[in-house]
């Protein structure tokens, strides 16, 4: 008896133990962007400048850096403070954009 020719996809998958794994990321490592230098120099500036705010918790501020563009994510106590980080964080010295994705909670 004769034994079926296979194909490629079968063969792969009966002798290499995880086909395709070079594309895939690590667990926990999906979204993980590694900042170069000056990304990394203008996040440090962009966390110091939220230090300094008075009655604003920075730790549930979290600040992703992509170029000249910051976003910003989280949770804030009151309204007014939403404004208040914008305008700080626009005043960094090389920050473009923000892009304010802060919201109001408890």
């Amino acid at each position: 008896m004769t034994k079926a020719a296979q194909t490629y996809d079968e063969i792969v998958r009966a002798t290499v133990p995880e086909p395709d794994s070079s594309f895939r990321t690590a667990v926990g490592q999906e979204n993980v962007r590694v900042l170069d230098e000056l990304e990394q120099m203008l996040y440090a500036r962009v966390v110091d400048s939220l230090l300094g705010i008075a009655d604003i918790d920075p730790s549930g501020i979290a600040v992703e850096v992509a170029r000249d563009h910051v976003t910003l994510r989280g949770q804030v106590s009151q309204v007014a403070q939403l404004d208040r980080i914008e305008r700080q964080v626009h005043g960094v010295p090389g920050v473009g954009v923000v892009v304010n994705h802060l919201v109001v909670g408890s």
